[in-house]
């Protein structure tokens, strides 16, 4: 069997996911003509291997003209009834379903996506305290946000991964600057998501920021089946890490081991 251990000592987001798939071997070309199904455009994938504290890694990034968008949900009525959608703009819940539906992606790509999808617009629901279908993502929404999540189960499906395991996820604290202003570390999304759940989170105290973003926490609650140390009985294959973009004053990485489990 093989699986993916994500060793998440500092967090994890959607990028660091996909640039340590990407160390551990996986296809960037074929990512790209995977993600080309999707029908959205306006986007460019970089990826580059480089040192981080003398240790190589990759790291991985979604460029769209307009940037990355680091602002949370909207409420829709905060949008201007003038503006034309296009794919750098906030997008509902339903819209992203949609998208997903009408691409030529696996039917395995396109279900996980949207139950990432659902458990992120899920807990920003509740945060903001509206239904589901009038999510307004923004940070989520963002095209780049689409890219990282859909191409992480892309991504997953090219290396053939059959289970993935986690340690304990380690979060920042303090408070982090967004477009409304300031948010409390963990961020109110990912601290909606353990609601229900059993994730072990630990709390570093060091570190003042954001670890875990909304995506990596939609990624973890929905396609993690188990938590714990580096299971005994299994045969590290390869080793990768993809890089985070924070500066967090330490090593800034998801390390991620592809094993052989023995019977």
């Amino acid at each position: 069997m093989r699986t993916l251990y994500l060793d998440a000592f500092s967090g994890i987001s959607g990028d660091m996911f996909l640039g340590a798939l990407l160390d551990l071997g996986l296809d960037f070309d074929q990512l790209k003509t995977e993600l080309k199904k999707l029908p959205v455009h306006g986007y460019e994938l970089t990826h580059e291997r480089k040192a981080q504290n003398s240790i190589y890694g990759t790291s991985f990034d979604v460029q769209t003209a307009t940037g990355k968008d680091f602002g949370f949900l909207e409420h829709p009525h905060h949008k201007n009834k003038n503006d034309h959608h296009d794919d750098h703009e906030a997008r509902h819940f339903s819209d992203i379903e949609k998208l997903i539906d009408a691409s030529d992606l696996s039917i395995n790509v396109k279900n996980n996506s949207k139950a990432i999808f659902k458990e992120i617009a899920t807990a920003e629901a509740t945060v903001h305290n509206i239904p589901l279908m009038e999510v307004h993502f923004h940070e989520v929404g963002a095209l780049d946000s689409i890219v990282d999540i859909v191409g992480c189960c892309i991504g997953l499906e090219l290396m053939n991964v059959d289970l993935i395991m986690a340690s304990p996820l380690s979060d920042g604290s303090g408070f982090i600057n967004v477009a409304h202003g300031q948010m409390p570390v963990p961020v109110p999304a990912v601290m909606q998501m353990r609601v229900g759940s059993s994730i072990p989170i630990k709390q570093r105290l060091d570190v003042h920021t954001e670890l875990i973003t909304p995506t990596g926490m939609g990624l973890v609650k929905t396609l993690v089946h188990e938590f714990g140390p580096l299971p005994e009985k299994a045969d590290p294959v390869k080793v990768g890490y993809g890089f985070g973009k924070r500066d967090t004053g330490g090593f800034n990485a998801l390390r991620a081991v592809l094993l052989l489990k023995k019977n």
